[in-house]
């Protein structure tokens, strides 16, 4: 795979997590593919749905499994906006997803290398091929960008209260 598709199938799962930031989640935006189709898609509900599993990449991998009618993803690569969390990294793993292409590297959270490797750790029955940092600056300001302004929403509704 060429880093140039990796950043066009950034790009889309950028498109999804702006699609969570108009509602108020967290923009994160997930893509997964094979043979260079889409075969799932999605970006955070958690709020939304109150389900903390409703992660991005839960999203786009349960609908995968539904589309291709099998709980094993074989040969597919995952594009998302940030870092997974240790879910999503086990989820990964027992989905059997071949490769995972993410965005903006997750100091607190991240499970593909920041804080913990679950994906490549050897002691699994399946490892994934893992690629940080693809339009990471992008997709990082995303989410700054997101909690900057919520800060300042409750910085301002904490001023009408006064």
């Amino acid at each position: 795979m060429s880093l140039q598709q990796d950043q066009l199938w950034m790009r889309h799962a950028l498109s999804l997590a702006n699609k969570a930031a108009l509602v108020g989640e967290i923009p994160v935006g997930a893509v997964l593919v094979r043979d260079q189709q889409i075969v799932g898609e999605g970006w955070n509900q958690s709020i939304m749905l109150n389900d903390p599993s409703a992660h991005a990449e839960m999203q786009a991998i349960r609908q995968a499994g539904t589309a291709i009618k099998n709980y094993r993803l074989i040969n597919t690569t995952l594009y998302v906006t940030l870092e997974p969390c240790t879910m999503c990294a086990g989820l990964l793993v027992h989905s059997r997803i071949q490769r995972l292409v993410f965005g903006a590297y997750d100091a607190k959270t991240g499970a593909a290398g920041s804080i913990m490797d679950v994906l490549r750790d050897e002691r699994l029955n399946h490892q994934v091929e893992v690629l940080g940092g693809v339009l990471g600056d992008e997709c990082g300001e995303t989410i700054s960008a997101f909690f900057r302004r919520r800060r300042a929403q409750i910085k301002a509704s904490k001023r009408e209260k006064t």
